[in-house]
């Protein structure tokens, strides 16, 4: 059967897959510059935290647009220059601020004693998986070296930055990463550590003078103690705080969803878990002290000893950091 000939497009136009419309190259030019325009204000509206239903719908319409594009190609082989997805170019006037913003934060971190290391931006996959498990498989691109050994892209510093600690037998260090992070490793006193890094925080936010800020602080062993009481199991902790981590972003009910069908939480484990992680949201006027107060009044808290340490080690150390920010 003979091939029907193909059709014979210039070399400035380009055809539309959804719709079969022949665009030029400024039609076309005009349809990148309103999904780029669109895409800022998703990651702007993301970043203010707005109403996910609003985000959601953005989103649609943005796709709908790229619908119009189709695959991109013309007769010659051509396609359509654009970043990957969740990623983004800096031109030179947002790197001149990023740079002026770094140059303040790396000065606060040499005041404290910090010094810098760099570490690659892959790792083995079985290094990166010991933090989070195949939870964590979410949160990585993986690769393969041309030997066969597994590699992922690293989606944080503290993995990387353990693994540099093991294989170098440090055992104390003050160290900064321009990528975009400050740790400290060691034994040193009780919250001291948390102390100096909320101090960090103070300066470096004053000096960039962005106006009132808050700081939020939690305790690893209050939220162990929040599932513990929930029934959660110890190994489900990490996978549980993955999703529980979505709140700022979700609805309780897309987040309790998510426990029940992927987490292996019960319906009684997520409504125990949502009253105590819900609490501000129900008493929004109530301040810190009454709130960790009001969380002693939950009988299944009261009793739960990693509670009760997370809670006492907050309070008894309020001092030490309020301190710290003089």
């Amino acid at each position: 059967m003979p091939r029907s000939p193909r059709p014979e497009f210039n070399a400035t136009e380009v055809k539309s897959a959804a719709y079969g419309e022949t665009m030029n190259e400024a039609e076309l030019k005009v349809l990148q510059d309103e999904i780029k325009a669109m895409g800022d204000e998703i990651r702007s509206l993301k970043t203010e935290k707005a109403d996910p239903a609003l985000i959601k719908a953005k989103v649609a319409a943005m796709l709908e647009k790229k619908k119009l594009l189709g695959d991109g190609q013309t007769d010659q082989g051509k396609f359509v220059l654009k970043t990957a997805k969740g990623t983004r170019d800096y031109g030179p006037k947002s790197m001149a601020v990023r740079e002026s913003v770094l140059k303040i934060v790396t000065d606060s971190f040499k005041r404290h004693g910090a010094e810098t290391i760099d570490t690659p931006v892959f790792e083995l996959r079985d290094v990166l998986m010991g933090k989070y498990g195949e939870e964590g498989g979410k949160l990585v691109y993986d690769l393969q070296d041309q030997g066969g050994e597994l590699l992922s892209l690293r989606y944080d510093l503290t993995v990387p930055f353990a693994r540099y600690l093991a294989m170098n037998k440090i055992s104390n260090i003050k160290r900064y990463h321009i990528a975009k992070d400050f740790d400290i490793a060691g034994q040193y006193d009780l919250m001291i550590p948390e102390a100096e890094c909320l101090k960090i925080v103070d300066e470096v936010l004053s000096k960039l003078e962005i106006g009132e800020f808050y700081v939020k602080l939690n305790h690893r062993y209050i939220l162990e103690g929040m599932f513990a009481a929930c029934g959660a199991g110890s190994d489900q902790f990490k996978t549980v705080c993955s999703s529980i981590d979505k709140l700022d972003k979700q609805p309780w009910n897309e987040v309790e969803e998510e426990l029940i069908k992927e987490k292996g939480l019960s319906k009684d484990n997520t409504e125990k878990l949502g009253q105590f992680v819900r609490l501000r949201e129900f008493n929004p006027s109530m301040g810190n002290v009454e709130l960790l107060d009001k969380l002693m009044e939950f009988e299944e808290l009261a009793k739960n000893e990693r509670f009760k340490k997370g809670i006492e080690e907050l309070k008894k150390n309020a001092l030490v950091i309020l301190l710290a920010l003089q």
